[in-house]
């Protein structure tokens, strides 16, 4: 894996080394949000207010998707950035729950801008057949944090959260000022258009109408469904397996030697399931992705969605911390199948000169999907826990099901497109 990384672009080196020591500070206080919003303000306000920043990232995608095929990709990524180290920076400072979630809204935003141009600058610069190893090696790299940050995030962020956001706030200030000065753009040429007489009014009516006609294509339409499905399920693992180990899962020992013993407390049994999905994540993307490189893409989503909902029911079944930890392997497995394949799927499916809009609205699936997936914790006030894990595995049964039309679909697509090109 080192010796790939030192062949790589310098644009991707710069990348994996930021994009890496941001998320090791983003685990440390995103999967405690939920906890910090339901005790504040309440669990039905919580599950709403965590679905606004979905809606602003799918306007966020759409903007960033289009102007990375106008402006390029390295502009964009730079104001995507800046974004998240302003709103950071506010974060830090404020005084207030609401200026709490008014700062998440805006580095929400802020990474619905960078996402689409940093994937299209992946497919620029990668060959064809090694992406899906490529999108695996950033997977597991913005992933590492994720080994020991939720454990310390369940001390630091209810204790020293200004510290950890200012923390933030200065690594991402830091990579996007090695943005500003080290990485080149890779948008490929192409004839430009005159939009500098163009108002933000009539791109984003440009961008609507681009979109319309990118979903009209029914193979890519059910791709994004069967996206939206599955990232509900995904979702989970941050929404309501927090509300769930919190309320149900009690505090208890894992294990005792003569008289020395370890206890977790419930927030710091959630913090060490995700920090050994984290782990998992870090130690098996590589090897699980080359295992799975001889399968096709549909066999590899249809196998994701169904590790995703039945690992998630099968939480519901069991308050024990170690039986916990072993379903977490079961989730994470479909976790890790399903990112690398589905950025593949794109990244090979888009026309080059169309790559950022079709990232960009590729990321409808996670903006639904994370709009979508609080509803669990809004249900879960009246509803008992296996009920909500029911409609999880559901979801994740349905995207199962979608993807298998999909690519039934797909040679036909590709059949008229053919008669069409």
């Amino acid at each position: 894996m080192i010796l790939k990384w030192l062949s790589w672009d310098i644009n991707l080196k710069i990348r994996l080394i930021g994009e890496t020591l941001f998320n090791m500070l983003f685990w440390m206080y995103f999967p405690f949000l939920t906890i910090y919003f339901s005790d504040v303000i309440g669990m039905v306000e919580a599950g709403i207010m965590m679905t606004a920043p979905s809606i602003i990232s799918i306007f966020g995608g759409m903007i960033g998707g289009y102007v990375t095929d106008q402006l390029g990709r390295r502009k964009i990524m730079l104001i995507g950035s800046f974004m998240q180290a302003i709103f950071f920076a506010l974060f830090a400072l404020s005084f207030s729950p609401w200026l709490d979630y008014l700062a998440f809204i805006g580095v929400s935003l802020g990474k619905s801008f960078y996402r689409p141009a940093s994937s299209a600058m992946v497919a620029d610069l990668v060959p064809d057949e090694e992406r899906r190893s490529v999108f695996a090696t950033f997977a597991s790299a913005n992933n590492l944090g994720a080994i020991f940050g939720p454990v310390i995030g369940a001390v630091l962020f209810f204790q020293y959260r200004s510290e950890l956001l200012w923390a933030c706030a200065t690594v991402t200030l830091f990579y996007s000022v090695a943005i500003l000065f080290i990485i080149r753009e890779t948008m490929p040429v192409k004839d430009q258009e005159d939009d500098q007489s163009k108002t933000l009014l009539l791109v984003i009516k440009k961008q609507c109408i681009n979109y319309f006609v990118i979903l009209k294509d029914r193979v890519f339409f059910l791709y994004i469904l069967g996206g939206i499905f599955i990232t509900i399920s995904i979702m989970q693992l941050d929404l309501y397996l927090a509300v769930y180990v919190r309320n149900f899962v009690p505090a208890q020992e894992l294990f005792s030697i003569g008289e020395w013993s370890i206890s977790l407390s419930s927030e710091e049994v959630f913090g060490w399931m995700i920090g050994l999905n984290g782990l998992l994540f870090v130690l098996c993307v590589i090897p699980v992705t080359k295992m799975f490189e001889g399968w096709s893409d549909r066999n590899s989503l249809i196998l994701a969605a169904f590790l995703s909902g039945f690992g998630m029911f099968l939480v519901g079944l069991t308050k024990s911390a170690w039986l916990l930890f072993g379903i977490i392997v079961i989730l994470t497995i479909g976790e890790i199948i399903h990112g690398p394949v589905v950025q593949n799927f794109v990244s090979k499916y888009a026309p080059k000169n169309a790559r950022g809009q079709y990232m960009g609205a590729s990321d409808l699936q996670y903006s639904l999907g994370r709009f979508i997936a609080p509803l669990t914790v809004i249900l879960s006030v009246s509803l008992p826990p296996m009920l909500i894990f029911s409609f999880i595995m559901l979801c994740a049964l349905i995207s199962a099901i979608i993807y298998l039309l999909m690519f039934r679909m797909l040679p036909e697509n590709d059949r008229a497109k053919k008669k069409t090109g």
